[in-house]
Formats: structure tokens, sequence, C-alpha cells
């Protein structure tokens, strides 16, 4: 790819992030991605061949430039399984104030739009992969509360950390991040450890 056509594509991206977090998703249309990025509707298409495509690499692009990959590098310090909950707390709550705009947007729009469905799953499935691997190694520990099989504690501690309950804390509750981290590795450590 030349560095014209990488240019073209992330001018693409960073209009679609922009007018997502914008509109909260609502009525954000390929013509509009490409006006605002200065380009026509068929230059778009020949970066991104669908919609879905498009909102996928979008939330990839997020991920990127906020730096995901290297905050999740520091589960792999974690030396056990409570350390491990504590760490994915601290990442996570720490990071979804910094992509509350988008992951709004695809939560908006979701239900009627598969493109947005398919970005908002593929970003949701790398926390429940993370959350899995936070069960197992409380279990492998030996600390993983009795009353809980892998997948009914995998399912409630993704609900838990969900956007959705950390938009209710947080915006709606008015607490501070350092509220919602602290209290949620209370309540996660109550739930899930014996």
């Amino acid at each position: 790819m030349s560095s014209s056509e990488i240019d073209t594509r992330t001018r693409i991206l960073e209009a679609t992030w922009q007018l997502l977090e914008a509109r909260h998703g609502q009525g954000v249309s390929m013509s509009e991605i490409a006006r605002a990025a200065g380009i026509s509707r068929q230059a778009v298409y020949l970066h991104f061949s669908s919609r879905t495509e498009l909102m996928v690499a979008t939330t990839q692009y997020v991920d990127e430039i906020k730096g995901l990959n290297e905050r999740l590098s520091q589960l792999d310090a974690a030396a056990s399984g409570i350390e491990l909950l504590d760490t994915c707390v601290e990442v996570w709550g720490n990071y979804i104030p910094e992509i509350y705009g988008i992951a709004k947007a695809l939560l908006n729009i979701r239900e009627s739009d598969e493109a947005a469905a398919a970005a908002w799953d593929g970003s949701m499935g790398c926390l429940r992969d993370v959350c899995r691997e936070i069960i197992e190694a409380l279990d492998r520990d030996g600390v993983l509360a009795s009353e809980w099989s892998h997948d009914e504690a995998t399912e409630m501690l993704y609900t838990l950390l969900s956007i959705q309950n950390w938009e209710q804390l947080t915006m709606e509750s008015g607490w501070s991040t350092a509220q919602y981290v602290g209290w949620m590795k209370t309540l996660l450590r109550r739930s899930f450890v014996r």
C-alpha cells in the first residue's frame, strides 16, 4: 500500500470515528464518512469493501491509537489469578472513559446495524476471553469460589465489567474512575474469590 493509500485509509478511519462519537452512531452513512474524509463514496469502498469491514477496522484503529495492546500486556505480568483480576479492572476501568464515545455509538446502533454489531462483538470478544483467563487462573490457584462453574463465572464477570455498568456507576451515579476501579476490585474479589 502506498503512503497516499495509507493516508486516505487513515482519514476514512478518523472520519468514521469522529462521526460515530459525535452522533452516538445514529445516522452515519458511508456518504457522510466520505464527505468528512474529503473523498468520494466510491473511494471509501476501494479501501473497505463493506460497512461491516469499515466499522470493524474503525474499532481496531481506535484500540491501536489508544494503545490497547500495550495496556493488555500488563496482564501478562500478573503472578496470580487475584493479581490478574485486579490488573484487568485497572486496565479496563481506565480504558473505558477513553473509548466511551465510540462504544456508546456502537451500543446505540448495534441492534439495527449489522456492521456495528460485528464491530462490537469483535471488541467485546477480547474482554470475554480475558474474563475466561481470569476465572481459569483463579481456579488453578485454588481460590475460585466453589459455587461457580467456569462458564457461569466467566459470563458474570464479563457482565459486571460491561460498559453499561460502568456507564451507570460513573455517568449516572457520578462515581470517579478511581471509585469505579476500587469498588469493582472489591466486588469482584468478594464474588469470585473464596
